[in-house]
């Protein structure tokens, strides 16, 4: 069996400073520190951290009052905030860089009298965080047929956002509709999806020129996992999401030649490597890694959690 590998794969720069700002929370105050939701979207990673001492909650009501808090990856809203210093909690904030950018651009776009669109997907914790950051509310949309359905006053300024996680490609037809639509519109181009997200959905879009099967590692709630899973059945490339090893379907690998790996931004490389191990030990293995992008990006912990 050849086994192809993408890269780039895994974890992205936002995930591994917020997994480093549990641990040296950890570190610095000593178990537990609590976190509002799960920090990424990884049971592997969230159980190795609940070990350490961190404690996953749903909502601020459920951490004692003045208790050292940290905020996930995803970002929370305004209400959250507020929530927590009524509290009087402790808070470590370990929103990416990039979805925190995202907050500002609606809050600048809301503040200039913008109605807000934003590109996303119901329900997922950065959409939810992003929504509680403008005042006014945002008008959330995920395809073409939704932009078709929009309806504001002729005089309306208009602005959109999107989520960090999604497809480039539906997410660029999205764009253009609105455009075409709302000739005055104004927003980011792709610029909010980030960096990591583009540049494994390009990593998938080679992988399965090359492969007859397609394993993703992730999380079924992981949003960018979703998507490089959707990349893989769309290019006709028989495409799973799997949390892990455990999760393979052997008839999956039937009178397959070539197998593509790849992993969301959440899922650790030992997850990768477990699934390879377990196809050596179903079969002999020629493995491969295609050349793609290195990345270097590295974003800093937060000032109060540098070590001195």
């Amino acid at each position: 069996m050849h086994v192809i590998l993408a890269k780039p794969r895994g974890f992205c720069a936002g995930v591994e400073r917020a997994i480093r700002i549990v641990e040296a929370a950890i570190e610095r105050f000593g178990p537990p520190v609590y976190v509002r939701h799960e920090i990424v979207h990884n049971r592997r990673v969230v159980e190795e951290l609940r070990v350490k001492g961190a404690v996953f909650v749903d909502e601020v009501d459920q951490i004692p009052a003045g208790a050292v808090t940290i905020f996930s990856a995803h970002g929370v809203s305004d209400a959250v905030e507020a929530a927590a210093q009524e509290r009087n909690l402790s808070v470590t904030d370990a929103t990416c860089p990039l979805v925190e950018k995202v907050h500002k651009e609606a809050r600048r776009f809301s503040d200039r009298n913008h109605k807000v669109i934003l590109i996303g997907h119901r329900g997922h914790p950065e959409v939810q965080g992003t929504s509680g950051r403008v005042k006014e509310g945002v008008v959330l949309i995920s395809t073409v047929a939704e932009v078709e359905k929009l309806k504001f006053n002729s005089d309306d300024k208009l602005a959109y956002v999107t989520q960090t996680t999604l497809s480039v490609d539906d997410t660029r037809e999205v764009i253009l509709a609105l455009r075409k639509r709302f000739p005055d519109i104004v927003g980011p181009d792709l610029r909010d999806i980030c960096y990591a997200t583009q540049n494994r959905q390009s990593a998938v879009r080679e992988l399965a020129k090359l492969v007859d099967v397609m394993l993703v590692i992730g999380a079924i709630n992981s949003s960018n996992s979703n998507r490089l899973r959707d990349i893989g059945a769309e290019m006709s490339v028989p495409s799973y999401l799997i949390e892990d090893a455990g999760s393979i379907n052997l008839a999956w690998l039937e009178d397959v030649e070539t197998v593509g790996i790849t992993a969301g931004a959440s899922a650790p490389e030992d997850l990768v490597q477990e699934v390879v191990s377990y196809l050596r030990n179903l079969t002999e293995v020629k493995l491969e890694t295609l050349p793609g992008i290195v990345e270097n990006v590295e974003f800093k912990l937060p000032s109060e959690l540098e070590k001195s």
